[in-house]
């Protein structure tokens, strides 16, 4: 069909698959219907189809980065073949560049893509969640049904219809959006060819991946993921809207500042056990620590300490909460661990990233010590994603060491956000007794007489 539309249907097409050294069946393809491979140039992967306009360009994304190698070259037909395989972050930049300045020209994407096999290709679930999303807030859509998306203050938004609307004074132009399930069936072409057998010779959950295109079934974990997919499932699967009460109300917080670019900063809270809706802000939207800041203070309740990433803007909110104040703590990743992991009491951690993390795991393990009184997390797609990322691996001398942040991001292309706050929000800090503001400001004033530094000063 990806084919057919660049020969028939567009004057320009980028035909992507995540490596260039999978597009020979292509090639071949597009050869055989045409009955020649007159006007392919197998050095830059560019076919001008003789005696018509028709331009089809081939290429692969398999660092991050080769992306942009395709900047700035319009095309009406953006192909994404198993774009389940493919970065999201890559996917959208690519999208970036699909337009035509020939009237009446039809531009579009279109993926092509089995079921994702690996929490990598999770995104594409997101992406077309009205159709493969079974937590989907809004109404669920059917095959083939169109419906409607524009990016709104950073978000992919759907919307009532494709008519224009103006937003912060800038004309948004929706565009639509549709997913076709298909099976093998389908395909008259593979009738006969003992393809189907071969489909149902292969073991859960390939089975019903490859043979019902089944994009919800099971998808297959790293076998070195700190956090089985399952267990998140199963947390998520526990929350309800109403979390049970608390004698503590709110008893943490986690805040995971944006470092710029289309990184959010996320807002975690939590009473027990039980973990609220997470609150996500455009990073452009609070630029500074007091901005931040602010919005922290906006969702505190019950004097819950605060835990924040200190790293970069967090510094500035630590800074700016203190001077409230409000109890806070800052977490730097990088800093030592004196923990021991709590099943075998001998496993080490190369810093409190890696520690924060294990232990994460243990509460979500389902014969772990919170199985009486198990987690409970929002239904989050983005989040499942986030927590369900990192990998690890067991150093020398018995220390667990997770992935650097900086690895995930060059693996999926963006920045485990979501995950990183409600990571924060999992620490436990004894709530401090509340001081009279006169009070506070008395003893405040008589420290910094005697040289006291901000972080002696006591915090609500």
């Amino acid at each position: 069909l990806a084919i057919g539309l660049a020969l028939t249907k567009h004057l320009r097409t980028l035909y992507i698959r995540k490596e260039s050294t999978q597009l020979t069946a292509v090639v071949d393809r597009i050869a055989e219907i045409l009955g020649t491979r007159k006007g392919f140039n197998g050095q830059n992967k560019i076919w001008r189809i003789p005696k018509e306009t028709r331009q089809i360009q081939l290429g692969g994304v398999n660092n991050l980065g080769d992306e942009t190698a395709y900047q700035g070259n319009p095309r009406d037909l953006l192909v994404l073949d198993e774009a389940a395989n493919i970065p999201e972050s890559q996917v959208l930049f690519l999208m970036g560049w699909v337009r035509s300045t020939v009237p009446g020209q039809r531009c579009r994407t279109f993926m092509c893509s089995n079921p994702p096999t690996s929490a990598e290709g999770m995104w594409i679930i997101s992406y077309f969640a009205p159709w493969l999303d079974a937590d989907y807030a809004g109404t669920p859509a059917k095959p083939g049904e169109l419906r409607w998306f524009a990016m709104v203050d950073g978000k992919d938004t759907e919307l009532d219809s494709g008519e224009p609307f103006t937003h912060n004074d800038e004309l948004v132009t929706p565009q639509s959006r549709t997913f076709i399930p298909s099976r093998i069936t389908d395909n008259p072409f593979l009738s006969g060819t003992g393809y189907m057998a071969t489909l149902q010779s292969l073991p859960e959950p390939l089975r019903s991946q490859m043979l019902y295109g089944d994009f919800l079934a099971g998808l297959e974990d790293d076998s070195w993921q700190v956090i089985p997919t399952s267990w998140v499932q199963a947390a998520m699967d526990r929350w309800s809207e109403s979390h049970p009460s608390q004698a503590d109300g709110m008893v943490s917080m986690g805040v995971d500042p944006s470092r710029g670019g289309r990184d959010e900063s996320v807002i975690s809270t939590r009473c027990g056990n039980w973990y609220s809706r997470l609150v996500r802000m455009k990073g452009i939207s609070v630029p500074d620590g007091p901005t931040l800041g602010a919005q922290v203070i906006l969702h505190r309740r019950d004097a819950a300490p605060v835990h924040v990433d200190a790293i970069g803007v967090g510094a500035s909110v630590v800074d700016y909460l203190n001077d409230q104040p409000i109890q806070t703590i800052p977490v730097t990743g990088s800093e030592k661990s004196t923990e021991l992991d709590a099943a075998t009491h001998r496993l080490g951690f190369r810093n409190l990233r890696s520690q924060l993390y294990w232990q994460f795991r243990e509460a979500l393990d389902p014969n772990g010590r919170n199985a009486r009184n198990p987690l409970c997390l929002p239904p989050d797609s983005q989040l499942k994603q986030d927590l369900c990322a990192p990998t690890y691996k067991l150093l020398e001398g018995g220390r667990i060491a997770v992935e650097p942040k900086p690895d995930i991001f060059k693996r999926i292309g963006r920045s485990t956000d979501s995950g990183d706050a409600v990571i924060y929000c999992s620490m436990s800090t004894r709530k401090r007794q509340p001081i009279h503001p006169m009070h506070h400001k008395r003893q405040s004033h008589a420290k910094r007489s005697i040289g006291s530094t901000r972080a002696n000063i006591n915090k609500v």
